[in-house]
């Protein structure tokens, strides 16, 4: 079986440039299936899985937030974070708009235009995280301290425990 190779996607150039050490993993992308299914995949827990989150301000200011595979953002706290009124989801198209990226491929590494990102500060005691390279079915691993440095990202606290599933 041949070893099918990782994609080199903007955010993978973008890690390259920036000189952050970082291993590429591919797995079988399932629609819908979010970090549950990488982190099965993976054989990771999932609370080492960052999802980037792309969302507006109450004008429309988008803004990336980033948070553990098995949490929740509180969009009430992140808006008091941000210090703005409200913070919503974005649609996909305008989030794909903004990133560059497509929904279950979104990196915050290299996206089409620059936005803010706010990480959830948890995630930066964590000695190695996996986050989207940009393509569907494909992680990174690396530092999450390089959050911060690459991106400048702005830590948080906003997450919470998902409601329970019925």
């Amino acid at each position: 079986m041949s070893k099918e190779k990782a994609p080199v996607t903007p955010a993978v150039r973008m890690l390259r440039q920036e000189g952050v050490a970082f291993t590429e993993h591919l797995y079988p992308y399932v629609e819908k299936g979010g970090t549950a299914n990488a982190a099965r995949q993976l054989g990771v827990e999932e609370h080492e899985i960052v999802k980037t989150l792309v969302m507006e301000d109450d004008r429309h200011n988008p803004l990336i937030v980033l948070m553990h595979g098995d949490l929740q953002v509180s969009t009430r706290e992140l808006a008091r974070a941000v210090g703005v009124k409200t913070v919503a989801p974005c649609t996909p198209e305008a989030a794909r708009e903004r990133s560059g990226y497509p929904v279950g491929g979104t990196s915050p590494f290299g996206t089409r235009h620059p936005l803010p990102v706010y990480v959830e500060e948890t995630i930066l005691e964590l000695p190695l995280i996996f986050i989207n390279g940009g393509h569907r079915g494909f992680q990174v691993r690396l530092d999450p301290k390089e959050l911060v440095r690459v991106l400048k990202a702005t830590p948080v606290r906003v997450g919470i425990a998902p409601a329970a599933r019925r």
